[in-house]
């Protein structure tokens, strides 16, 4: 991470803070960018602000203990006022790749949990179409291989040309999500249709969640040089 892009993160997670208010049950989110967020976060609540979160990962989870911000149980606190996440891609119009962490499935579950999701980012993961970045579908170890081949048949059917399906490892083994499942990383290049794609995963047996998130986003705040742009749903 740059120091430019970091200030930028930083930029974009000021701004997020301002839909935060007193007594809030917040839905915290997974990343660099989030991170950023949870770091501003706790100066406010060393100061008096009280809320309650919900982390979207065990990392989240980790660090927000940390930094002594309160957590509390999903089913304890929903619906939750808001959440705040970052993104690996977001276009205008609010649709998103998410999951680069590994943390999307729960990511999408506190979600839609939520009664408004912020979005923060920096410039570089806006995008005029998403799929430069890989889009990661967590999907069940049990015959992971198989739900593989019907991911790229899906693909194939909606027109997609040669999709790179790649099992997801890091430190030297199969990465496994928060919850135990495993996640394949689809290169399209560029998605036509979001919500097609969206829908068509979602049926594959074996998949249990894509890192498409349509219609869930209702803010989007991207810092650029010396601004942050709000893009409201709708808009």
């Amino acid at each position: 991470m740059t120091a430019n892009s970091d200030a930028l993160k930083r930029a974009a997670a000021a701004k997020a803070l301002e839909y935060v208010t007193p007594g809030m049950k917040l839905g915290l989110g997974t990343g660099s960018t989030a991170e950023a967020f949870l770091e501003l976060l706790a100066t406010k609540v060393r100061g008096g602000l009280s809320i309650l979160g919900v982390p979207t990962s065990d990392r989240t989870a980790q660090r927000a203990r940390a930094l002594g911000i309160p957590l509390a149980a999903l089913d304890d606190l929903a619906p939750l006022d808001l959440t705040v996440d970052g993104a690996d891609e977001a276009d205008r119009d609010l649709s998103l790749i998410k999951g680069g962490g590994g943390a999307l499935l729960r990511e999408k579950i506190v979600a839609a949990s939520s009664k408004r999701m912020i979005v923060i980012a920096d410039e570089a993961k806006l995008v005029a179409r998403l799929g430069k970045f890989a889009l990661p579908v967590e999907v069940l170890e049990f015959g992971h291989r198989s739900t593989a081949a019907r991911l790229a048949a899906s693909a194939a059917f909606l027109g997609y040309g040669n999709v790179s399906i790649t099992l997801r490892h890091r430190d030297g083994g199969v990465f496994k999500s928060d919850s135990g499942n495993v996640i394949y990383d689809c290169a399209f290049g560029a998605i036509t249709s979001a919500q097609k794609l969206a829908q068509a995963f979602a049926d594959i047996a074996g998949v249990v969640e894509h890192g498409l998130f349509v219609g869930m986003a209702s803010t989007l705040l991207i810092a650029h040089p010396g601004e942050v742009e709000v893009i409201e749903s709708g808009k």
